[in-house]
């Protein structure tokens, strides 16, 4: 049997740049960092000084209804706006196919910023009384829910939570689902929205934050800055984007997954290799048709260095000569979101012919020895591409991408 071919329709972001994926992708093609200093009413109180967050004056809430806003976390918030966008592009009635449509969502943490809220009330004022709607804003669940009720899918539904990898497993099972014959159309992504004071001290206490800004692959990197926002994207039977007219964006091609079974937070050169390999396999893809990565490079020095050992690992002596960029330098680590961002920019670059730089860039590190784009993007070729996300707890998800 024939396998089903997916196809990306439509795509819908929440970030640090702000509402849609065109001012995402004029940020990081112009390689302008929305890195600034943290923007929080405890932030004297943290040891981060720099966040990726969104512009100031952006008001979710007049683009969510009335009766569902109370219902929404932050992160909910961000993922049913860059689902309606998705939507939208898409052109799909999809309340008229809703029994053939699903969606699985990826996130990190979920709806921490209700818990972080009414933790405070509970310890830190002692109330007596939670919200009672505390948890439906914080099940981790709630955001795929939640695109599911925003736009009447019926077809299966649920979250994806494996850290920093959330959202391409997501998009990877949402891509099963749909070559398995379980629906014809998928919503997926992820969203993340996690600068909540309790979890900044946590990130604080591992010390894996940078005090200035984020220099993946740069020898004078000093951590990883941390970002929010979301992503989503309509993937579509190809078929049946055809038989529609649809505007295909992209291709989906393949997905490769593996654990490290090793360390909970050491990242290992062998398992990112193995999901690399699979992702190609999975698409049919060989080493010599990727001609962009957009890598996971964190920022920290165990990372980059890793991730750059598991790129040679797996794509040989054709790795050298692949143009790479850490898109984190602008728009910050969004933890379970960061994935979905990152295949927004994969997919606007495999668009635009265009390979978003490395911002922030200032030294060769001889450990990191890949065409990392420094500072400053350009032009290239693309016919198909890599999209890297590797977890704590040794969670690999890559994404292949090409031209459709």
């Amino acid at each position: 049997m024939m396998k089903r071919r997916v196809v990306v329709t439509g795509m819908g972001a929440v970030s640090p740049y702000g509402v849609g994926v065109a001012p995402l992708w004029q940020g990081l093609r112009a390689g302008r960092s929305a890195i600034a200093p943290l923007r929080h009413p405890e932030a004297a109180r943290v040891r981060m000084k720099v966040a990726a967050q969104l512009p100031e004056g952006i008001d979710l809430a007049s683009m969510l209804s009335e009766s569902m806003l109370p219902l929404l976390d932050r992160c909910s918030q961000f993922v049913v706006i860059a689902s309606n966008e998705a939507v939208r592009q898409s052109g799909l009635d999809v309340r008229a196919n809703g029994d053939r449509i699903g969606a699985i969502i990826g996130t990190g943490i979920g709806g921490v910023t209700s818990h972080d809220e009414q933790s405070k009330r509970l310890y830190g004022e002692g109330a007596e009384r939670m919200h009672p709607l505390t948890i439906v804003r914080t099940m981790v669940n709630a955001p795929a829910s939640h695109v599911s009720m925003a736009h009447g899918l019926r077809g299966p539904v649920f979250s994806v939570s494996s850290a920093c990898a959330s959202a391409n497993h997501a998009v990877a099972q949402a891509m099963a689902a749909i070559r398995s014959g379980a629906a014809d159309v998928m919503l997926t992504g992820g969203t993340e929205a996690c600068l909540t004071f309790g979890l900044l001290k946590a990130w604080d206490a591992m010390r894996v934050i940078a005090d200035d800004t984020c220099r993946p692959f740069s020898a004078n990197r000093r951590g990883l800055v941390l970002g929010e926002g979301a992503a989503v994207f309509v993937l579509e039977e190809m078929e049946h984007a055809k038989a529609r007219g649809a505007t295909i964006l992209a291709e989906l091609a393949g997905a490769g997954m593996s654990a490290d079974a090793g360390d909970i937070v050491a990242p290992s050169a062998d398992g990112a290799a193995l999901a690399i390999t699979r992702a190609l396999q999975d698409a049919e893809l060989q080493a010599s048709d990727i001609d962009y990565i957009n890598a996971h490079g964190t920022g920290t020095m165990a990372n980059d260095a890793t991730e750059t050992r598991a790129i040679h690992l797996a794509l040989g002596a054709h790795a050298q000569s692949i143009p790479v960029t850490s898109t984190k330098s602008m728009h910050g680590h969004a933890l379970g979101a960061a994935g979905a961002l990152e295949l927004a920019a994969t997919i606007a670059a495999l668009d635009d012919q265009f390979v978003p730089p490395t911002a922030n860039y200032e030294q060769v590190d001889p450990a990191c020895d890949l065409d990392i784009v420094p500072n400053v993007g350009r032009p290239a070729k693309i016919r198909a591409a890599l999209s890297n996300s590797f977890a704590f707890g040794g969670l690999n998800a890559v994404l292949a991408v090409r031209q459709a």
